[in-house]
């Protein structure tokens, strides 16, 4: 989703929707990890890739060979040798359009996939989280004071959340081309949303 999130209600040429046939085909943890990384960091071989998120080479080109099959990544032809294999990502990001569609989809796969999909967002959001806990000390005093760890709780029926939802991505989606190029006090920043309702008891 990440955006490689779950549900992002902007539309961009660059994000590609998920159906039930390409959602099965992207619901594995590895595969998951693996584009993430391609779509945050960019083109690498298998081999990189492994090394990174502590793989072994064999698995990550077979789950990249299934990311290619369901059109998730492709071939960089400006890398690589006849010995090494460059992989790149072919969108910036996924999203569904319909929760829904999915969660009550017929097929038992395709909502197992859609658990896996999402148990598997939030799992990353949690690493990354502690993470940075982990490392802010590292960074520069103005990132140390500008993070953010805040939750709400407020009253909403489904569709004023569903506008709260959508008018935060629109205001995300404005700061992205407002640095062009990056700067040396520029930093790729993780912003995660969570809205979901609680009962009282």
């Amino acid at each position: 989703m990440p955006e490689n999130t779950p549900e992002n209600p902007a539309s961009h040429a660059d994000v590609r929707p998920l159906d039930p046939r390409t959602l099965r085909g992207l619901a594995h943890p590895l595969r998951m990890r693996l584009l993430a990384a391609l779509r945050e960091d960019g083109p690498a071989t298998a081999s990189g890739l492994a090394a990174r998120l502590g793989e072994s080479s064999g698995a990550t080109s077979y789950h990249l060979r299934q990311l290619a099959a369901y059109g998730f990544v492709a071939d960089d032809p400006d890398r690589g040798t006849g010995r090494e294999r460059w992989w790149k990502a072919v969108h910036r990001g996924s999203r569904v359009d319909s929760i829904d569609e999915f969660l009550h989809h017929p097929d038992p796969e395709v909502r197992g996939a859609a658990a896996t999909f999402f148990y598997e967002h939030a799992a990353v959001h949690a690493e990354q989280v502690t993470t940075w806990l982990g490392t802010m000390h590292e960074w520069p005093q103005e990132w140390q004071s500008a993070w953010d760890l805040s939750d709400f709780t407020i009253r909403l029926t489904p569709q004023m959340a569903e506008e709260l939802t959508g008018r935060v991505h629109d205001l995300i989606q404005s700061y992205r081309d407002r640095l062009p190029e990056p700067t040396d006090e520029a930093a790729r920043v993780r912003i995660h949303l969570h809205a979901f309702p609680r009962r009282a008891d």
